[in-house]
C-alpha cells in the first residue's frame, strides 16, 4: 500500500459517540479526520490513541479583509494548540467560513481589485503561526455547486495561492470531489499540484459517498498518483452508502497499488 489512508470520522457511523468513532478507524487500520472540534470531547479523543490526520483549522474568519482576517488568526491561533493536543497533522482552511451544508459566510458573489494579494499576505500570516507552533496548515478547494460564493475555492484558486505563499508551512488540501464537480480532469489537477499537496481527499460523485458509488474511476487516479510518486495521505470525506465497514473496504482497495 503506497498511501497513508484516512477517513472523516463526523461521516461515519453518525449514530456513535465521536471517540468511538476514531477508535473504530484506529483498529481498521485508518486515520482519523475531524471537522470543528468545539463539539467533542476531546479528552476521550486523546485516549483514544488514533492518529488525527486533518482537522479544521478555524472556527470563524475570511481571508480576503482586514476583520475577517484577524478572526481568522484569532481563531487559527487556538484552534493550533487543540492540534498540538491531539497530534493533528494537518490544520484545514476555506476562503470563508462555512455554515450549514457548507454555504460560505459570507457569499461573495465578485471579487474587488486587491482580494487576492490580500489573501497572499493573510496566508504568510498564518504560515508564520504555523512555523511558531510546528502546524501545517493546508487550504482547500470547493465547487460551485455544493458550496457557490466561496472566494478562491476552485482547484485553480487554490494552486495559484498556495503555489504563490510557496512556503511549507502551507499546503493544499486537494479534494477530488469537488475538482470533479467543478473541473474534472483529476489526474491532470493532481499533476499540476503535486509540489503543494498535503492531503488528498476523495469521494464519489454523485452523491459523495465512498469510492465506486458513482462517476470516477478512483482506481485510476490511485494508479496515477502512485506513478506521480505521491506517498502522502489520502482521505476519505464521504459517507457510507450502506454499511460503514463495506464503504471503508471499498476505500481501501481502490487505494492499494
Amino acid at each position: 500500500m503506497s498511501f497513508q489512508l484516512a477517513a472523516c470520522a463526523e461521516m461515519l457511523w453518525r449514530d456513535r459517540p465521536i471517540d468511538w468513532r476514531a477508535s473504530r478507524l484506529k483498529e481498521m487500520g485508518f486515520g482519523v479526520g475531524l471537522w470543528n472540534w468545539p463539539a467533542w470531547d476531546l479528552a476521550k479523543l486523546e485516549k483514544t490513541g488514533a492518529t488525527f490526520t486533518i482537522m479544521n483549522g478555524y472556527l470563524e474568519g475570511r481571508l480576503t479583509d482586514p476583520e475577517g482576517a484577524e478572526k481568522l488568526l484569532a481563531s487559527a491561533r487556538e484552534t493550533a494548540k487543540i492540534g498540538k493536543r491531539l497530534g493533528v497533522h494537518r490544520l484545514n482552511l476555506h476562503g470563508t467560513g462555512l455554515g450549514d451544508m457548507g454555504i460560505p459566510i459570507p457569499h461573495i458573489g465578485a471579487f474587488a481589485p486587491g482580494m487576492a494579494q490580500r489573501a497572499r499576505d493573510n496566508l504568510h500570516r498564518l504560515c508564520d503561526l504555523a512555523e511558531a507552533e510546528g502546524q501545517v496548515f493546508t487550504l482547500e478547494n470547493l465547487n460551485p455547486i455544493d458550496h457557490p460564493g466561496c472566494p478562491f475555492g476552485s482547484t485553480a484558486d487554490v494552486l495559484a495561492l498556495v503555489s504563490a505563499v510557496n512556503r511549507p508551512q502551507l499546503r493544499i488540501n486537494l479534494d477530488l470531489y469537488h475538482t470533479q464537480i467543478g473541473e474534472g480532469d483529476l489526474i491532470r489537477w493532481c499533476e499540476a499540484c503535486l509540489p503543494w499537496i498535503g492531503e488528498v481527499q476523495v469521494a464519489d460523485n454523485p452523491g459523495r459517498c465512498e469510492p465506486g458509488t458513482g462517476e470516477i474511476n478512483y482506481a485510476g487516479v490511485a494508479k496515477a498518483l502512485n506513478a506521480m510518486a505521491y506517498c502522502g495521505p489520502v482521505g476519505m470525506e464521504a459517507f457510507a452508502k450502506g454499511e460503514e465497514e463495506a464503504a471503508l473496504s471499498a476505500f481501501r482497495s481502490a487505494f492499494t497499488v
